[in-house]
C-alpha cells in the first residue's frame, strides 16, 4: 500500500506512529491524540516544517502505527520505542547505559551493590547516578549504618537451614548478623532493607529518629556497647545529611528540571530534592535537537527520563510550560497512586532553584563542547612518536595494514585492519578472498588486494589513510607501491614491516630503517601487524574448514548443495553427522533410506577400509 493510501485510512484514535525509510529503518517515532490529523500534517504543503523535518519527510517511504487506549499509553509507548530504537530524527539521550544504579536484589536476603545493567527480575534500582562519587558515598554510608551482607550466595531456605554457607569475617566484626546461618531471620533482614530503601529515597530524618530511639532503649537496658555502636551510626548519618545542601523550607519531594541547548546538542539537569535537601544532581546530554523548541526538548526528555527511574516525586518544577503536561501528570500519578503536579514557578525560592538548575545545564553544555574540541585536536603521544620516527608530514591518525594468509597457495586470503589514533577500529576491518592466483605468489596477491581496496576508495570518493603498512619486506612493499602508482595515488605514506628483524622499508630506498626495540612507535607497528596477521589467519581457517566440510559431503552420492546445507543446519557440524547411525540419519535428518546408508558407509565403511589398506 502506498503511503498516500495509508494516510487516508489512518484512524482518528490516540496512538503512536513510526516513519520508515526505504530500507525499513525507523526514522522517527511520535505520539498523537488523533493519529490521522497528526500524521497527515507532516505532508501538508501549507504547514511549516523546520529544515530537519523537511529532510526527514523526503526520506519517508512507509509508516506504521499502533493504536492505544489512552494518551497516557501513547506517551509511555513512544518513550519506550525511542529508547529501544534511537531513531535518527528523535531527541535521544546519550550515554544512558554508562550511568550506574544501586541495585537491591529480589531475594529472601537481598544484596545491595552498584550496577550498570538493569535486569527485570523484581529488583529495585536507585539512580541513575551521573556522578559516581555521589553513588559511592551513599553506598559507603549505607554499609556503615546497616548490616548488609556482602556475600553473593543465593541464601534459599534450604541453604540457610542446612548451614551450607560458613560465617565470614563480616559477622565477627559486626558488619553482618549472619543470615547465612539463620542467626538473623528473614523478617528482620527485610525490615532493615526497607530502611535502606528509605535512606536511598532521601528519607533520612525518620531513620535518624528510629536509631536514636533504639540507642536509648539499649542504654536503658544497660547494653552500653550496643548503644555505642548505634551512636556511631547516628554520627555517620548526621555527617551524610549535613553534606546535603538545604534548599527548601518544607519537606515535600520535588524534581527540578532545566536544560540548555546549542546547535544539535543539549544538556538536561535534574535536581532531586527530598526532605528539603538536594540528594542528587543528574545530568544527561541529548542529541538531534537542532531546530527543536526548548519546551519540546524538555517534554521529550521528561518522558524518557521517567521510563528509566522508579523514584517519583510529588512535584515537578520546570523552567517553562510543556504541551502535554496534563498527560504526563496523569501517567506519573497512576504509577504512585497519588497526585503528581507539574509547576512552572514565577518567583520565590522555587524560581531561584530553577535558575540554579539552568546555570548547571549551561555549564555542563560548555564542558561538553570543550571535550569535543579537545577530542578533535587531541593526538596520542604514540601517534606523534610514529610521525617523528617515520618522518611523516602529518600524524598518522588512520593506519591501514595488510597481510596475506595461505598454505602452499590453498584458500588464499588477505586481511586489512584499521587503527585510528592508535586503537583498533573493528568496524573498518576488511577480508579479501584472493581471486587472481591459486599458486603461492604473495607479491601478486598483495597487488590484487591493494588494487581492490584503493580503486574502490577512488570510485566511492573516500579519503585515504594517513599510513599504509604492508606485512612483509621489499618485495611485498614494491608490489603495493606499484599499484598505487598505477592508480595515480601520489604522496601516499606507505611502509613495509619485515618480521624477522623488525626492519622498516620505504619505497625507493634499499636500506631498511631500524627503530629501537623499546620505542612506542615500533610497539604500535608490531601490534597493528600482529592484529592483521591474526585476522587473516582466522579468516583462512574459516574458509578452509568450510571447504573441507563442503568437499566431504559433496562426494557422497545423492547429496547436492541444498541437502548438504540442510544437514549442516540440522546437525550443526560434520562431526555430529559422522557420529550418527543409519536410523538416526533417517529420522532426525529426514533422509531416504538409500542416502542415509550412503552417508553412513562413506564415513565408516569406506574410510575404515582405506585406513586398513594403508
Amino acid at each position: 500500500m502506498k503511503i498516500d493510501d495509508k494516510l487516508n485510512t489512518l484512524p482518528t484514535k490516540p496512538g503512536i506512529y513510526q516513519f520508515l525509510d526505504p530500507k525499513g529503518q525507523i526514522l522517527y517515532v511520535g505520539k498523537a491524540n488523533n493519529l490521522r490529523s497528526r500524521v497527515k500534517s507532516y505532508f501538508q504543503k501549507s504547514r511549516y516544517l523546520d529544515p530537519r523535518l523537511m529532510i526527514m519527510v523526503k526520506k519517508v517511504s512507509d509508516l506504521e502505527f499502533i493504536i492505544t487506549d489512552s494518551d497516557v499509553e501513547a506517551l509511555i509507548l513512544e518513550a519506550n520505542l525511542i529508547r529501544e530504537h534511537k531513531p535518527r530524527y528523535n531527541i535521544n539521550l546519550k550515554d544512558d547505559k554508562s550511568f550506574p544504579y544501586i541495585r537491591i536484589t529480589a531475594e529472601d536476603f537481598p544484596q545491595v551493590f552498584p550496577t550498570r545493567r538493569r535486569i527485570r527480575d523484581g529488583s529495585h534500582y536507585f539512580g541513575p547516578y551521573t556522578n559516581v562519587k555521589d553513588m559511592r558515598n551513599a553506598l559507603a554510608t549505607l554499609k556503615r549504618i546497616f548490616a548488609i551482607r556482602s556475600c553473593k550466595y543465593n541464601l534459599t531456605p534450604d541453604i540457610v537451614e542446612k548451614k551450607k554457607v560458613a560465617l565470614c569475617l563480616d559477622y565477627y566484626i559486626n558488619k553482618c548478623k549472619g543470615p547465612c546461618q539463620g542467626l538473623q531471620n528473614k523478617e528482620d533482614y527485610l525490615h532493615m532493607i526497607e530502611r535502606v530503601k528509605e535512606f536511598l529515597r532521601g528519607k533520612t530524618s525518620r531513620l535518624q529518629i528510629e536509631l536514636e530511639k533504639e540507642m536509648q532503649e539499649l542504654a536503658a537496658e544497660q547494653k552500653y556497647e550496643d548503644a555505642a555502636r548505634i551512636r556511631d551510626k547516628i554520627d555517620v548519618l548526621e555527617k551524610y545529611r549535613n553534606s546535603q545542601k538545604i534548599v527548601m523550607s518544607d519537606s515535600k519531594d520535588r524534581d527540578i528540571f532545566a536544560m540548555a541547548s546549542e546547535d544539535d546538542d543539549a544538556c538536561a539537569v535534574i535536581f532531586k530534592i527530598r526532605e528539603g535537601k538536594v540528594i542528587n544532581r543528574v545530568h544527561y546530554y541529548l542529541s538531534s535537537v537542532l531546530h527543536k523548541k526548548p519546551d519540546e526538548i524538555l517534554e521529550q526528555f521528561i518522558n524518557q527520563y521517567y521510563t528509566r527511574t522508579e523514584e517519583l516525586p510529588r512535584e515537578i518544577l520546570l523552567m517553562e510550560q510543556i504541551e502535554r503536561h496534563d498527560i504526563i501528570e496523569k501517567w506519573l500519578s497512576s504509577r504512585i497512586d497519588r497526585p503528581v503536579k507539574i509547576i512552572i514557578p514565577k518567583a520565590g525560592e522555587k524560581k531561584k532553584l530553577i535558575r540554579m538548575c539552568e546555570k548547571n545545564a549551561h555549564y555542563l553544555l560548555e564542558e561538553l563542547k570543550l571535550q569535543k574540541m579537545k577530542a578533535r585536536n587531541f593526538v596520542p603521544h604514540v601517534i606523534n612518536s610514529l610521525q617523528r620516527d617515520l618522518r611523516l608530514s602529518k600524524p598518522p591518525r588512520r593506519i591501514e595494514c595488510f597481510d596475506i594468509s595461505n598454505i602452499q597457495g590453498s584458500d588464499p586470503v588477505a586481511s586489512m585492519v584499521c587503527f585510528i589514533n592508535g586503537r583498533p577500529k573493528k568496524s573498518e576491518y576488511r577480508k579479501f578472498a584472493i581471486k587472481s592466483k591459486s599458486t603461492p605468489d604473495d607479491f601478486a596477491m598483495m597487488r590484487e588486494v591493494i588494487h581492490r581496496r584503493y580503486s574502490r576508495l577512488i570510485k566511492e570518493k573516500k579519503g585515504f589513510p594517513d599510513l599504509i603498512v604492508i606485512d612483509g619486506g621489499k618485495g611485498q612493499l614494491s608490489s603495493a607501491w606499484s599499484v598505487l602508482d598505477e592508480l595515480k595515488i601520489a604522496d601516499q605514506p606507505i611502509i613495509g614491516l619485515a618480521k624477522r628483524l623488525e626492519e622498516i622499508f620505504f619505497p625507493g630506498i634499499s636500506d631498511a630503517q631500524m627503530l629501537p626495540r623499546t620505542s612506542s612507535s615500533l610497539k604500535l607497528l608490531q601490534q597493528i601487524r600482529d592484529e592483521a596477521h591474526r585476522f587473516a589467519i582466522t579468516f583462512h581457517r574459516q574458509k578452509r574448514k568450510k571447504r573441507t566440510i563442503t568437499s566431504d559431503l559433496d562426494q557422497i552420492s545423492g547429496i547436492g548443495p541444498k541437502r548438504r546445507n540442510d544437514l549442516l543446519k540440522k546437525f550443526g557440524s560434520l562431526k555430529k553427522i559422522k557420529e550418527l547411525k543409519i536410523e538416526e540419519l533417517k529420522q532426525k535428518g529426514d533422509l531416504p533410506d538409500k542416502i542415509a546408508i550412503n552417508i553412513y558407509n562413506y564415513f565408516h565403511i569406506n574410510n575404515n577400509s582405506s585406513e586398513n589398506t594403508r
